[in-house]
């Protein structure tokens, strides 16, 4: 009980950290030049992790704000090809020399305008559906590309100001095509293969590229673009970026293509690959114990990500039907005791025990680190 009681305080110490007021002594003043505009900006004194960038305050919107949750299927995957591409992005600029900012050269209007089909759309990426019925659309021309995010990746120069050092842009492809036969009618699935969605989208990239390259602003940095695969709309778990390439400053052409081995595999899995059957094994076991000692829970549900066929983190989410205290607590310190019987130590874990009065415990345990940490949200 008394390590117990210790748990909100280590809480309190880590969201202090992770909230540290950008105001705070250490802030750095320097100069952003930008579109022939000069601007003050603050360069923040913390950073959370070599895992983050430090962003520039004020924080800048992007251009092209608010297009992505209408754009894409589910939530999972307007965050995942976000922060797919920021983790992407430290392979070319890494967390310790470049700052973060929402992209400022893809205004909304552009953006849209290049995710229209050619005939319908100036400049539309997307092919032409012009004396196509429904299915044959849905066959020879479907929607390729769903969205493009930008991100601006700023490195600070020898005279104390910060300048645009390379761009990302994450392309998000649909791994599905919907469409209707006819007008308000029933709803129809056309799965796109991988290789033909690799195939149309790093044609579509090169012709990013090449518009991107004649803007007289971005004539001269690194220009990264990845393909994002989104998964169905019905999914619960993200997609995934299959491949990326570079542009060097000032080359007229992407460079060669690099594939991406990442993956998110919800548990219980019914697929039968080995990399995800020792996990869901794991998973089957931790939730039977559950089920077996406190019966107030309902479906347990695992979010595993995976790179180069290892297992790097696991999300478990455990709704809960208790009303009192105690019995939170209870159950909270029983799952922190399972952890080591089933889940290996070299992985995140993240528990998430909720109740329908909202989250009630969390439960991180960082890989090779024996004691996770636990935060009571009621205590």
């Amino acid at each position: 009980m008394k390590w117990n009681r210790f748990v909100p305080i280590i809480t309190a110490a880590m969201v202090m950290t992770a909230c540290a007021s950008p105001q705070q002594v250490g802030d750095e003043e320097v100069v952003q030049e930008a579109e022939k505009k000069v601007e003050t900006t603050k360069i923040p004194s913390v950073q959370l992790s070599d895992d983050y960038y430090k962003t520039l305050l004020p924080v800048k919107e992007s251009a092209s704000r608010g297009l992505v949750v209408t754009n894409l299927y589910t939530k999972y995957d307007t965050r995942e090809v976000e922060t797919g591409l920021m983790r992407l992005s430290q392979r070319e600029y890494p967390t310790s020399d470049y700052f973060i900012q929402e992209g400022q050269y893809l205004a909304k209007g552009t953006v849209q305008n290049w995710l229209g089909r050619s005939n319908k759309t100036e400049e539309g990426l997307n092919p032409s559906d012009e004396g196509l019925s429904p299915e044959q659309r849905a066959i020879q021309a479907p929607i390729y590309l769903a969205h493009i995010v930008e991100q601006d990746y700023l490195t600070k120069t020898k005279d104390n100001k910060v300048t645009l050092g390379g761009v990302s842009i994450g392309l998000a492809l649909n791994s599905i095509y919907y469409y209707q036969k006819e007008q308000y009618g029933e709803y129809y699935e056309q799965p796109i293969e991988d290789s033909k969605l690799q195939q149309e989208g790093k044609k579509i990239a090169e012709e990013i590229y090449k518009r991107l390259r004649g803007r007289d602003e971005l004539k001269n940095v690194p220009i990264m673009i990845g393909l994002y695969k989104q998964k169905a709309s019905n999914d619960i778990v993200p997609g995934s970026y299959m491949s990326y390439s570079i542009g060097k400053a000032d080359a007229k052409s992407l460079g060669d293509w690099t594939d991406i081995d990442e993956e998110y595999v919800l548990f219980p899995s019914n697929d039968n690959k080995d990399e995800h059957r020792a996990m869901n094994t794991s998973f089957q076991n931790f939730k039977l114990e559950v089920n077996k000692y406190f019966s107030n829970t309902t479906s347990v549900i695992g979010r595993g990500f995976y790179q180069n066929k290892d297992i790097k983190k696991l999300s478990l989410e455990i709704p809960i039907q208790f009303f009192g205290a105690t019995e939170t607590v209870g159950f909270t310190q029983f799952v922190v005791s399972e952890i080591p019987k089933h889940f290996p130590n070299n992985i995140l874990l993240e528990i998430s025990i909720k109740s329908m009065d909202g989250p009630e415990a969390l439960i991180v345990r960082k890989p090779d680190e024996k004691m996770p940490f636990v935060h009571m949200y009621n205590e």
